[in-house]
């Protein structure tokens, strides 16, 4: 059992081996002195006492020692005939066993006992400093002052330097904190911490991997993976690969790991509610917002049409070009607000489908109808089945999809590039495909494109169509994907459920 830094060190080998002389010298001049009163057998105690004094403080090897010295004293100097080591009556040779084997179960007894005793005390030891380990990582807020608390306190346990490595935003490792003396080579140590934080292994001092170094280094493992790594130098190198400092050390790389992830929950728990807090507010501002701009929008557009309709202005002219400028930015407004409060609405969980069998011919063609001006000079092609069985839907909400889907192709493809609808259907599922031949979508852009408020490079929108295009097809129990064109472009899919025959 190895012993806390603050008890006294225990006595050299050498020494213990010349106490047990000493005492089995002591006990034999005690014996002469009680000789003329005691019968032999009450002499071998006094010599088992003194094997149990050795056993209490020393090692087994001593205490086996005075054993045997004890019987050899006790012969020598006690057993006729006295003064010499061999035993006139046998009958001794037995009291000798006996003494023999009394004394070396003493000694293994007390041995066993103080060891014991030592162990209780080195497990009180060890939940203690745990324990204080733990307060001092709960009461630090904030993830550089735990990692601060976690460097110090290992620093003064183990009486060695401390560092605590971090992966950067590259995902290098970083020192974050550090305690005690610091390495000697700084870009060697981070390359050794960066190995054992790629493998997942502990190297250095006491392990197979780099046992060379002067210092341990010890992956911190979290639910998810090793989160980062702590350095350990001892001042006494033999001290810390005791068995009981390693698991002393274990359990410190436990708590930090666990420390660390409590953090980094609490930081993401903050940043979730921050941003939840911040979308309420948006989304309440976007309402309200909303509301009051179609009012006036849809006087714009009114004003806007009956002067166009009641205009003398020859097509071309510029008095009739700004009138249709005002009409068409009027419309594009109105398409904005709509789909604010369509957000909205589905984000509160306003929106209650209404869902019933409709004709998906029937649901394109009134999306293709609504953008009849702007496809003037588009080749849209509609692939459906002559026979494609009726699909379970709210027709409204479904008719502004795929208006969403057909204005997203137009703004993001040459002019009189082809749009091309299709469908197909199986036993569960009805899928509908708007595909364009525009500049297509780049790899991390697949899901982006649905996020609130994401515009792509030079996009003309808001970064709103899609996001409740998703919304829809989710609230139908469906799903719109996002993916590259073969051949160039953009593809978007969406798949719904076909239910029963009464469409649920």
């Amino acid at each position: 059992m190895n012993p806390d830094p603050t008890s006294p060190p225990p006595p050299p080998l050498t020494r213990q081996y010349l106490f047990a002389v000493l005492v089995v010298v002591g006990a034999t001049g005690l014996c002469f002195a009680a000789f003329p009163f005691f019968d032999l057998v009450n002499l071998i105690m006094i010599y088992l006492v003194g094997v149990l004094l050795v056993a209490a403080r020393g090692r087994r090897g001593p205490a086996v020692a005075a054993s045997v010295l004890s019987v050899a004293a006790m012969d020598f100097c006690f057993v006729p005939p006295r003064f010499h080591l061999t035993v006139s009556d046998a009958q001794y040779l037995w009291t000798f066993l006996v003494m023999l084997a009394t004394a070396l179960v003493i000694s293994h007894l007390t041995l066993r006992l103080r060891y014991e005793a030592e162990a209780a005390r080195q497990g009180q030891r060890r939940t203690a400093l745990t324990h204080a380990f733990t307060q001092q990582l709960t009461s630090a807020r904030g993830i550089e002052k735990v990692l601060s608390a976690a460097a110090r306190h290992v620093a003064e346990v183990f009486n060695a330097g401390a560092t605590l490595y971090l992966p950067g935003a590259d995902g290098r490792l970083e020192a974050k904190a550090r305690a005690g003396e610091a390495p000697a080579s700084v870009d060697k140590e981070r390359g050794v911490a960066q190995w054992v934080y790629d493998r997942w292994n502990a190297a250095g001092l006491g392990t197979a991997a780099l046992p060379g170094e002067e210092a341990l280094f010890l992956p911190l493992q979290g639910d998810e993976g090793t989160v980062g790594v702590l350095r350990v130098q001892p001042r006494s190198r033999d001290w810390l690969l005791a068995p009981e400092q390693r698991l002393l050390l274990d359990s410190f790389v436990h708590q930090i790991a666990s420390a660390l992830a409590i953090v980094r929950l609490e930081d993401h728990n903050r940043k979730v509610e921050v941003e939840a807090a911040a979308e309420r507010l948006r989304s309440s501002l976007l309402s309200a917002v909303s509301h009051d701009l179609r009012t006036p929008l849809a006087a714009i557009l009114g004003s806007a049409e009956a002067l166009l309709a009641k205009s003398d202005n020859p097509p071309g002219s510029a008095a009739r070009d700004l009138l249709e400028n005002i009409r068409s930015e009027a419309e594009r407004l109105t398409r904005l607000i709509q789909n604010l409060l369509e957000v909205t609405r589905l984000e509160s969980g306003a929106v209650v489908l209404q869902k019933e069998l409709h004709p998906l011919e029937d649901v394109v063609g009134g999306a293709l109808a609504r953008l009849e001006k702007a496809l003037i000079a588009r080749r849209v092609t509609v692939d459906l089945p002559p026979d494609f069985p009726p699909v379970p839907m709210d027709g409204l909400l479904m008719e502004q999809v795929f208006v969403n889907l057909i204005e997203n192709a137009l703004r993001h493809t040459p002019p009189q590039s082809p749009i091309d609808i299709a469908a197909r259907s199986t036993e569960k599922n009805v899928t509908v495909t708007v595909a364009d031949r525009g500049p297509g979508l780049d790899p991390g852009d697949r899901e982006r494109v649905f996020e609130k408020f994401y515009r792509g490079k030079a996009s003309p929108g808001a970064g709103l169509g899609l996001a409740i295009c998703r919304a829809v097809a989710e609230a139908h129990g469906g799903r719109l994907t996002a993916d590259r064109r073969p051949g160039g472009g953009a593809v978007f899919e969406l798949t719904l459920p076909r239910g029963d025959d009464r469409g649920r």
